[in-house]
């Protein structure tokens, strides 16, 4: 598919080969114009997969300090080639800075939570909707103490109560979620989220899918020129992300959860999937990975409607979105970070 979304040019059609032609960007396949675009229009341009590039469009867009970011087919970042004058570097300047302003880096953490505790709102509701369960009125009841922080969360004014508020309403969240697990309950039963290592077969799919939309995050923030390990939410450790992490906590409810509970819901993970380590944990076998990675990047080309950019777009192209709008904050364009919610 071809998208053009806040002055981004996204292509994912494998085989195109894109070139300048009179001032526009020029998308052709096997000689056919599949879609042309005034370059004025574009900031950047982001492609995914096997996709060339004409030498005149790359000199023309690193003239400009247009950017060009290859992805390869699961999402990951490649590369980045732009000019010698960039405004990464001003960019990246904000975002540290930005991080050793509390107000700031609060704003930015509680809207990130925001878009997660809407999201997990979501879920459960669409679940009492959907697929009445014995376990009603434990849904309701979370639901009811989840919207109560999520009010809360607006009188949040720094960072400490922010992640407070976080942790209590994921808890809730978490507690609840076994119920929505309606297929081979009694091998994915869920008490409560467990990590390094996950006690349990649902954790241990949360777990892997969850480092997968990781990585997709990672790839989007450098396609930006953001640096994935200066985050606002998350504490900062060397190695981690934090920033992705951040960013990442939208999708977790909204993508990576309903994702995992479908697999097992529709018995495409089944416990022959798992194995035990010594000590309790339990993890994705080979043949597990492989069929959850097929079945997520399947997922990842669904559509879902995008609240800012008012359009249908593939869950793949989230991310992206997401990492260019917190740019556009970071560098003042926009006032307040818009977090990714479902309806």
């Amino acid at each position: 598919m071809i998208y053009q979304l806040l002055n981004t040019l996204y292509v994912t059609v494998d085989g195109t080969y894109l070139r300048l032609n009179n001032e526009a960007v020029e998308v052709t396949q096997e000689g056919t114009l599949l879609k042309r675009v005034p370059l004025h229009h574009l900031g950047a341009i982001v492609m995914l997969g096997n996709i060339s590039v004409s030498p005149p469009l790359m000199e023309r867009c690193a003239q400009d300090g247009r950017s060009l970011v290859w992805l390869d087919e699961s999402g990951r970042f490649r590369a980045r080639v732009e000019g010698p004058v960039s405004g990464n570097v001003l960019l990246r300047r904000s975002q540290h800075k930005t991080h050793d302003d509390p107000h700031a880096t609060c704003n930015l953490a509680r809207s990130f939570v925001q878009g997660k505790l809407h999201n997990q709102l979501q879920v459960l509701q669409r679940a009492l909707r959907e697929h009445p369960t014995p376990e009603t009125t434990q849904l309701q009841t979370a639901v009811t103490q989840i919207r109560t922080h999520l009010q809360a969360l607006e009188h949040a004014h720094d960072l400490d109560t922010v992640r407070g508020v976080e942790g209590y309403a994921s808890k809730i969240y978490f507690d609840a979620l076994d119920a929505l697990i309606t297929a081979q309950r009694e091998s994915f039963r869920m008490l409560g989220r467990t990590r390094r290592p996950p006690r349990d077969r649902f954790n241990a799919l949360l777990s892997f899918v969850y480092s997968l939309l990781t990585v997709d995050y990672v790839s989007a923030l450098e396609g930006v020129g953001l640096d994935p390990q200066v985050g606002y939410l998350h504490a900062l450790r060397p190695g981690r992300p934090a920033l992705a992490l951040d960013l990442m906590e939208e999708l977790r409810p909204a993508l990576a959860d309903r994702f995992a509970l479908s697999l097992v819901n529709l018995q495409q993970i089944n416990p022959s999937h798992f194995e035990e380590r010594p000590g309790g944990a339990v993890l994705l076998n080979d043949t597990g990975r492989r069929e959850v990675i097929v079945a997520y990047q399947k997922r990842k080309q669904e559509q879902v409607y995008h609240p800012v950019v008012q359009t249908r777009i593939p869950w793949g192209l989230v991310p992206h979105i997401q990492a260019r709008l917190l740019a556009r904050v970071l560098r003042g364009d926009i006032l307040e970070y818009p977090p990714f919610t479902i309806r």
